[in-house]
This record gives C-alpha cells, sequence and structure tokens, in this order.
C-alpha cells in the first residue's frame, strides 16, 4: 500500500548515541554521545529511556519549539510493551502513540505522522525512536553472562536515541511517498541470521513501492535498507535480481553498515540492528545530505523482525516486514 504525500515536510532532527556508536565512523555527527551504556541511570532499561527523552528535548531546542507545539509524539522501541517509549515520552504531556514494527518502527511512525498531517488532522509531529545494546540483548537473547559466542551472520544492537519532527510547514525536505509493507515469512527461524529473515520483505516493499509509482531503481539517487547487514544485504541484491529483475546494486547501501567501522569494531560482527540503528544513519548522514543538495531522492526501506524468544524457543518461523518512505530534496 502506497501513499503520496502533498504537504508533509521534515522540518529538523536529532540524534543520541551509545559508546559503540561514537566510536563508528559517524560518531562526530550525533549530537549528543555517550561513553558507557549507563548514560549515569541505574539500569538499561532506564538508560534506553533517557536517551530517547535527550533526543527529544534536543530535537525541540533545534526548532525552536515548545512541547505545547506539538500535536503527537510516535514512537517506537524494542522493550515488552514499547515501554522505553512510553517511560520517555510522560514528561511531555502530550498525545502518544507507541508503535512496533522491531527494528521498522520509526519508518511506520514516520508514515502514521504523514498520513495524518497530510489529512489535516494534525500539523506537527515528532517520531521518535530508541534502542539498547544491553536491555535488547537480556530481553531476546541468552543471558549475555553465558558468553555464548554468535556466528558472523549475528547483529549488533545499536544504543541511541532518535526523534524527527514532521510538519505541514515547507522546509527543504519533503515527504513524498511512503509504503506499508506485508507479512513475509520465507521459511527462516534462525534469529541469529536477522539479514536472511528481513532481505526477503525488504525486496517485496521495494518492488511494489517502484511498480505501484511507475519507477525505476535509478529514479532515486540513494536506496537504503535497515538493518540487514553485510550477509542480508549481499541476499537483497541477489534476491532483486532473481525475483524481480531489478538490479540495485549501484545506488543501494544497508544503514546497519555504515552505522560502525566492520573491520575495526568486531564485536558488532555483521553490522548494526535495532529500531535507533538506521535512525541514527538517516538523521546524522542522509538528512544533511538533502539539506546540502549532495542528493535529491532517497529511498529509505526499513526492515524488521516480528519474532517473540517464546517463538523462537517453539523452533516457529521468524515473520519479517519493511516499511519506506521516500524523501526529497526540494
Amino acid at each position: 500500500m502506497t501513499y503520496k504525500y502533498n504537504k508533509v515536510y521534515l522540518q529538523d532532527s536529532s540524534t543520541v548515541s551509545g559508546p559503540y556508536e561514537k566510536e563508528g565512523p559517524l560518531g562526530s555527527k550525533f549530537d549528543k554521545t555517550y561513553d558507557n551504556l549507563y548514560n549515569g541511570e541505574k539500569t538499561w532499561e532506564k538508560a534506553e529511556a533517557k536517551l530517547l527523552q535527550e533526543s527529544i528535548d534536543i530535537l525541540l531546542s533545534k526548532t525552536n519549539k515548545t512541547k505545547n507545539d506539538i500535536d503527537l509524539i510516535i514512537s517506537g522501541d524494542l522493550l515488552n510493551q514499547v515501554t522505553s517509549s512510553s517511560y520517555a515520552v510522560s514528561k511531555y504531556d502530550r498525545p502518544f502513540l507507541g508503535v512496533y514494527s522491531a527494528c521498522a518502527s520509526n519508518v511506520e511512525g514516520m508514515i502514521i505522522a504523514s498520513t495524518m498531517i497530510d489529512s489535516g488532522k494534525i500539523d506537527n509531529c515528532i517520531v521518535s525512536t530508541s534502542s539498547h545494546n544491553m536491555s535488547s540483548e537480556k530481553q531476546f537473547r541468552n543471558p549475555t553472562e553465558y558468553g555464548a559466542p554468535k556466528p558472523d551472520t549475528a547483529t549488533f544492537t545499536s544504543t541511541g536515541g532518535a526523534s524527527c519532527l514532521l510538519t505541514n510547514e515547507k522546509t527543504d525536505i519533503r515527504i513524498e511517498s511512503t509504503t506499508i509493507g506485508t507479512v513475509v515469512d520465507l521459511g527462516q527461524n534462525d534469529p541469529l541470521n536477522m539479514g536472511a529473515v528481513m532481505a526477503p520483505a525488504a525486496a517485496d516493499t521495494i518492488y511494489k513501492h517502484l511498480a505501484t509509482l511507475n519507477r525505476n531503481v535509478n529514479y532515486y539517487d540513494l536506496i537504503l535498507t535497515g538493518d540487514l547487514g553485510t550477509y542480508g544485504k549481499q541476499i537483497l541484491i541477489d534476491y532483486m535480481i532473481s525475483e524481480y529483475g531489478i538490479d540495485i546494486k549501484n545506488n543501494y547501501n544497508d544503514m546497519g553498515t555504515m552505522l560502525y567501522d566492520l573491520d575495526k569494531q568486531k564485536q558488532v560482527k555483521a553490522g548494526g540492528s535495532g529500531p535507533v540503528c538506521s535512525a541514527l544513519v538517516l538523521y546524522s548522514q542522509i538528512i544533511p545530505m538533502l539539506k546540502k543538495k549532495q542528493i535529491k531522492r532517497v529511498l529509505i526501506v526499513a526492515t524488521g523482525a516480528l519474532f517473540s524468544p517464546t517463538f523462537v524457543y517453539q523452533h516457529e518461523n521468524i515473520n519479517a516486514i519493511s516499511h519506506a518512505v521516500s524523501l526529497e530534496a526540494i
């Protein structure tokens, strides 16, 4: 399902990162960074909520807005009942929607916000997301104290909070269109190979987006997935050719491979993951490129694995989802 918009713009964005992201190639581009995973808090969960809340505070400051200027806050994270988001936004006393599409949650929020703004229901919406390496590992994996080794296909949950302000006030970046993905199940059940799980969902969304709008792959300066990692990235390239006859490799990259220095930061294995991974890359690197007119059109294709530890223990297949948003410099 694809929508085109007439009056939705991205005014500004903000990023707060943890220590591993600070050490990566984009570290100097973040608005704020931390040197440890606790951020001065007593628990990883509270640390994650703090990252998200600080990203909202920074965004309000950058846009010269107060909380009363915001009609709605939409946020999603990986923790049960999207608690990082709800705890973070509780101080703002604004209408709130918590969303969940795993690592695609941020783009899901952008789709909802864009649709509501374009329809005239609201004027200004903050879309936020967060993830935290240790709070996510604690919830989705075996206890880290076990020291269980991971295969090279595993990805590394990113730590950070990120927010953007979508508005009906004209800026230099507009939300041109979005595509809502469908749940895809190609029989994958390995929670340590998320690239293989999510690549077919990304392919399905990219194909439907291009076909619905009658565009070829070269319409976009960049097509960016998040977050397939090195193995999922190659799977997607091959799958797009074999299934749809579309070669994306000339203007395609994966944001999970862009957040870290994969040659030096060996602990991240195949690259970054988590809802904030693609948001950190998008807001710190891609949005500035659009503002400077270095690129004109970008298709952001966020990917999420829709699973729980219970389903994994029961050896069920892992479903995947992918949502897309088209950004244009004007």
